[in-house]
């Protein structure tokens, strides 16, 4: 412990060299990280991969969502608890400890009182694809715009994305994902030059409230500086919801385990960090998710001893099957991970067969040593917030779960709010981007904006939704979409 070892010293797309060195305590131990580090993955770099552990079964617990979604990273940190380590910055000389107990909350007195009150037109709560379009396109035609995002930086899953897109030109086709990021960030700093779009990250909305007649919509938000918070009451016209989606987990003895790891807590590791999550990897699902993190451990030079997929087939595009089989890794259809085990943290798998019901074969056991189990069996919606708001939701089981239902709009069925991207349903980020500039769109002329020009654009969006989602890989997200129609036409009946 603390040393860089798992660092990713040489990657063929990402450049992790030459980021300034800081130092932070750990249990009173002095350790090292680097300025753009979290406090999770400056910890996983030293080698450290329990965090914390379960309140009541004294279980370890590790990095698993790496957004702020589970409870394996929290920590107490300058002596505030149940600090979420995989999104807190790090800082030099910061004070890092682990919760063994449940901790005590700190002395402090509530202030009954907003600290500031914001009046805006329309707030995007979500920086990533979804987010940044439809805060690009409503600040376009004319409003003001506020995006508050939980993280560092904007981008969302966009900033772990070393593939590149496919589609049309219009769809970024061509362009990697980490590069998409970097020009849409572009376009929302000339915004926010010309004070059309305020940026407020590492802040988190914790409540909706209805609002007047003027500003219909209110909203609590905590913005955190230094593990400081400061309370915001925020007042819109408009919001869209953008708020992406949560990794699934599997059943089986020994998930909760350190190493036990979503897809996206993988990417967020080695594609924004340049950490390592181990260097042994069993990959769980073989949809389009699965074989790209898959490859993209390999381009970070870390073995993937194979892909297990529940289903008697491969879910995701046969090219990334391709690129994975050229380069040995095998990819085992109805197979799955019967247990993990290790003491503190992953130290290897058994892996079993599936027969015709999904039931495991006896004697088909295979154990395998590892360090890591990456799950990639897909995405449940984000819609916590929109609960809050009254809309109305659907259990749609082609878009992940329960989403709110809407119009062709992306407006609910509360008037001024809307959704965009994974949480009105699991897609791409290339549908994600469309999607919020629909919602950023029909936001900003429901309040009386519009540039002339932009008359059509709603119906050329809407024209690329479709294009996109032809063919077998997008029948899901046409039969939801369906689906989300048909329930709205009989409510309005």
């Amino acid at each position: 412990m603390g040393g860089l070892s798992l660092r990713i010293k040489d990657h063929p797309i990402i450049n992790f060299k030459n980021q300034k060195k800081i130092s932070f305590y750990f249990n009173d131990k002095k350790l090292y990280g680097f300025e753009k580090d979290s406090i999770a993955s400056a910890l996983h770099a030293a080698g450290v991969k329990k965090l914390t552990t379960s309140p009541i079964y004294d279980r370890p617990r590790g990095f698993f969502c790496g957004i702020g979604k589970c409870s394996s990273c929290l920590m107490r940190v300058n002596g505030v608890p149940n600090v979420r380590t995989c999104i807190a910055p790090i800082k030099n000389n910061i004070h890092v400890e682990t919760q063994e107990k449940l901790p005590s909350l700190p002395d402090a007195e509530f202030d009954v009182n907003p600290k500031k009150t914001v009046d805006i037109d329309i707030l995007v709560v979500g920086a990533g694809p979804a987010g940044l379009c439809a805060s690009i396109e409503g600040a376009r035609q004319g409003t003001r715009v506020l995006l508050v995002d939980e993280n560092q930086r904007v981008g969302g899953q966009l900033i772990k994305q070393t593939h590149k897109f496919f589609g049309s030109k219009q769809e970024k086709a061509g362009t990697r994902g980490i590069e998409i990021a970097e020009e849409l960030e572009n376009e929302l700093r000339d915004f926010e030059k010309k004070d059309r779009i305020n940026v407020m990250l590492d802040a988190t909305v914790i409540g909706y409230y209805e609002g007047d007649k003027k500003r219909h919509h209110k909203f609590g938000v905590v913005k955190r500086d230094d593990y400081e918070s400061r309370l915001y009451e925020i007042n819109c016209k408009a919001v869209i919801f953008a708020c992406g989606a949560m990794e699934n987990m599997l059943l089986f003895p020994g998930n909760d385990l350190p190493g036990v790891y979503g897809a996206g807590a993988v990417q967020t590791l080695m594609n924004v960090y340049g950490v390592k999550p181990g260097e042994k990897v069993i990959m769980v699902g073989a949809g389009n998710v699965g074989l790209i993190v898959s490859y993209q451990l390999l381009q970070a030079g870390i073995q993937v001893d194979r892909v297990v997929e529940a289903t008697p087939k491969i879910g995701g595009y046969h090219v990334h099957a391709a690129k994975l089989r050229r380069c040995g890794v095998p990819i085992q259809t109805s197979h799955s991970i019967k247990e993990v085990y290790g003491d503190d943290k992953v130290e290897g798998a058994v892996v079993v067969k599936l027969d015709e019901n999904w039931q495991p074969i006896k004697g088909s056991e295979e154990k395998v040593d590892c360090d890591t189990i990456c799950l990639a069996v897909g995405l449940t919606p984000s819609t916590r917030l929109l609960y809050q708001t009254g809309a109305e939701m659907g259990f749609i089981p082609e878009a992940g779960g329960y989403v709110a239902l809407h119009d062709d709009s992306m407006e609910t069925t509360v008037k001024g709010v809307y959704v965009a991207g994974d949480s009105s349903g699991i897609e791409e980020a290339s549908t994600a981007m469309i999607e919020g500039k629909i919602a950023g769109f029909s936001a900003a002329v429901s309040l009386g904006y519009k540039k002339r020009e932009d008359s059509p654009k709603k119906k050329q969006y809407i024209d690329e939704l479709d294009r996109l989602r032809e063919g077998p890989f997008g029948e899901k997200p046409r039969i939801s979409k369906y689906k989300i129609s048909k329930l709205m036409e009989t409510r309005n009946v």
